[in-house]
């Protein structure tokens, strides 16, 4: 080899070393490049929001991980888009959307028990671990706080309790049944639309499982959780999903039940007796506080459909 050969392969060297180089700056620069993927009304939704949303499901639903990566970019997608309807309308009431420092400390206590949060300092801690910016998971309970106050403050008057039905059903009762339970609730604008989801959210059981079916069709907050609602007391139930649940064994899952704006379907995955002695008065209040719970919840569900009409949804 002379020395002008010698020259050139290191000039060759020394541009694919500079190729190389300039192929791992560019993906390096594309991998944090923060791009808008939504506008909801004038609301964006960029890519490092639905990364961060991504994560965070992921801690709260361990089940979220083992979902392919396009389903959690979906389900991250519309999460956002919900929050920032939500976002829209609560401005119209609010000048600013904020809580106050100890009401947020109860709600993230709450909130994150099952992991050992005890406090503002575990939370801090707990999430700084986990690379999440807490201001991030601050603002959605904000968000989520502000909502609840609203859908209250609109629906309350809406809320049908029977406190003589629910008298009869726990008096003289020492044994609970309770049903360890999870829900999909779909939402549609017309009967077609019904059916369309209903056979979408059935074949999707059948081919993953009610969870996945749960954590990408259903519009309920339990989504977030694949549809865990926890164990759920008999006397909560009304007598329509009672009868449903006593129709069907463990592991398996009701027939689509009509509610207010939509289907709910339940899968039974445990149930249990407890022995306990009550306190008539305290479990007429608990009843009371679930099942207006649970009704405006739907409420809440069915108000957000009817604005997300109003809210223009364009992908950039």
């Amino acid at each position: 080899m002379n020395i002008m050969q010698m020259i050139l392969l290191k000039i060759d060297k020394i541009f694919i070393f500079i190729f190389i180089f300039s192929l791992f700056f560019l993906s390096v620069s594309s991998a944090k490049e923060n791009k808008i993927l939504l506008k909801v009304n004038n609301e964006i939704i960029t890519t490092i929001d639905v990364l961060n949303e991504i994560e965070y499901l992921s801690i709260i639903n361990s089940q979220f991980g083992t979902t392919k990566k396009n389903i959690q970019i979906n389900i991250a997608k519309n999460s956002l888009v919900k929050e920032k309807i939500k976002i829209i309308e609560l401005s119209k009431y609010k000048k600013k959307l904020e809580i106050n420092e100890k009401l947020m400390e109860n709600i993230v206590i709450n909130s994150f028990s099952n992991f050992n949060i005890n406090s503002n300092s575990d939370f801090e801690l707990f999430f700084k671990k986990k690379k999440i910016n807490t201001e991030f998971i601050k603002k959605k309970i904000t968000i989520e706080t502000l909502w609840n106050q609203l859908i209250y403050s609109k629906f309350y008057k809406n809320v049908k309790i029977n406190e003589n039905e629910i008298k009869k059903g726990i008096s003289n009762k020492r044994i609970q049944k309770e049903y360890l339970l999870s829900e999909i609730v779909i939402s549609a604008d017309s009967s077609e639309d019904f059916e369309s989801k209903l056979q979408l959210v059935k074949n999707t059981i059948e081919e993953k499982s009610f969870s996945q079916a749960a954590l990408i069709h259903s519009s309920s907050k339990t989504a977030q959780k694949s549809g865990d609602l926890g164990w759920v007391k008999e006397s909560v139930l009304s007598n329509k999903i009672k009868n449903e649940l006593d129709s069907i064994n463990i592991g398996n899952f009701t027939n689509a039940i009509i509610i207010p704006g939509g289907l709910l379907i339940l899968k039974i995955e445990d149930i249990r007796e407890t022995k306990k002695t009550i306190n008539i008065e305290n479990e007429i209040k608990s009843i009371i506080e679930k099942k207006t719970n649970v009704q405006l919840n739907r409420l809440s569900s069915v108000y957000l459909n009817k604005i997300k009409k109003n809210v223009s949804i364009n992908e950039i």
